[in-house]
């Protein structure tokens, strides 16, 4: 469930930039102004992840990530009402604030389900779905647009093509939303489990404190910010993630610009070329998380088997360098989805490492500060890189810098989070 959750978030996040080469031709946007429509997503995006932290944990994983979807899919449908640039960019700042809870939200569950040696494994399944919601958008939005856009100049469709390319993926979150409601529990209260699961899986968990009155508890929640801040552990995850996100959304919101404008691919074959380099994403989830739980238990600590997942990914990124540079198309193809195979090899164990420090009851709030200062950074970086390539007329200047960022990322683990065991309390913070 979590795996489809992020799948559809990726879908409905993508869909814009898959429709871009029409959308560009259809209102004349340049690059700096698309790169302006992409940071509405992405500043609101981690703003969310931010400020939303105490929702989460007050009302539980369970309400939060369905009402965050059931919003979410509507701001999905909302991008067929766009217009112009400032209409698209209310749009994707909807659709950030409310798909902020994604990923906050599904790493509570991962914590609340998992045991401590199954969470690379389980953060593994969840990245996945990032990768497999890019694989499914190109070839789907490419397919929608061009038969909604046969149907409507039939007269079959009141919308258009890349109308529908947005109302049509909506309708997933509603019914995810719908089954997630029906089926999701607990472990305390699934009555599926063993005792001798339930016992594995709440073993090495923490018991919760009392919840505090309402106003208390948010309060609190932005009273343990600045605690939060106190704790070096919150400062590496914040620098990798700041270096370190923006690398991801230069591939995943950029790559069928990129595809039409340097290498002349029509709208079908991006649908093709621009998913291609997420199957190896999905490969490096799937393989960084279960290299990750099979080293820690073949008997590698915690420490180690994080560390080396996440500096074995960091080094393997710059193989999406020579993309910008080999004369074919399909060997370019081909090296950035060896980039991104290597970032999702990285994330599988980074993403699993709030929970390996933190109690589970400030995970949304530790994955929040974090998830923000990787989604601004990445915010901020767009109207940049439109800027770079409208400047120079050329790729390079981006792939250089998104080649070299997980480096700096991987460091900031390194030095800044001596050892991956849960942090010892500063001044009441975590209490």
């Amino acid at each position: 469930m979590l795996l489809a959750v992020t799948m559809i978030s990726y879908i409905d996040r993508l869909a814009l930039s898959v429709a871009a080469p029409v959308l560009k031709a259809e209102f004349s946007f340049s690059n700096e102004e698309y790169g302006r429509i992409t940071l509405a997503f992405l500043v609101t995006y981690g703003l969310g992840q931010l400020l939303l932290g105490p929702i989460i944990d007050r009302i539980g994983s369970k309400r939060s990530l369905s009402l965050a979807v059931i919003w979410w899919s509507i701001a999905a449908a909302l991008h067929a009402l766009g217009r112009g640039v400032w209409g698209f960019f209310a749009a994707r700042a909807m659709l950030g604030v409310t798909e902020a809870v994604n990923f906050p939200g599904a790493f509570k569950v991962v914590a609340e389900w998992f045991p401590r040696a199954e969470r690379s494994l389980a953060a593994g399944f969840v990245t996945a779905g990032t990768g497999l919601g890019a694989i499914v958008a190109p070839p789907l939005i490419a397919f929608l647009i061009s038969a909604f856009d046969a149907l409507h100049a039939a007269g079959w469709s009141p919308v258009n093509g890349w109308r529908a390319a947005f109302l049509v993926p909506a309708l997933m979150g509603f019914v995810w939303a719908w089954h997630w409601n029906r089926h999701f529990r607990q472990p305390e209260d699934d009555p599926a489990l063993s005792k001798d699961e339930r016992a594995l899986i709440l073993g090495d968990r923490p018991a919760a404190p009392a919840v505090a009155p309402r106003g208390q508890h948010y309060a609190g929640y932005f009273g343990r910010l600045g605690g939060y801040l106190r704790i070096r552990e919150t400062w590496g995850l914040i620098l990798a993630r700041f270096t370190g996100d923006g690398a991801f959304y230069f591939f995943a919101f950029w790559i069928p610009l990129y595809l039409r404008d340097e290498r002349g691919f029509s709208l079908l074959q991006i649908a093709w070329a621009a998913a291609l380099p997420f199957v190896f994403a999905d490969l490096g989830s799937l393989l960084g998380g279960w290299t990750g739980q099979r080293l820690i238990r073949g008997g590698m600590s915690v420490n180690a088997s994080r560390k080396l997942m996440i500096w074995l990914g960091a080094l393997l990124v710059p193989a999406a360098l020579p993309a910008v540079y080999v004369e074919s198309s399909m060997v370019a193809v081909l090296c950035m989805g060896l980039g991104i195979f290597a970032i999702q090899v990285k994330s599988s164990s980074l993403f699993a490492l709030p929970a390996d420090l933190f109690p589970t009851r400030h995970v949304a709030g530790v994955w929040g500060m974090s998830g923000a200062a990787g989604s601004l950074a990445a915010g901020l970086s767009q109207p940049l890189i439109g800027w770079m390539i409208d400047r120079s007329g050329s790729y390079e200047p981006v792939f250089l810098l998104v080649s070299s960022l997980h480096i700096f990322s991987a460091l900031a683990i390194t030095l800044l989070i001596p050892r991956v065991e849960p942090v010892g309390d500063k001044r009441g913070v975590l209490a």
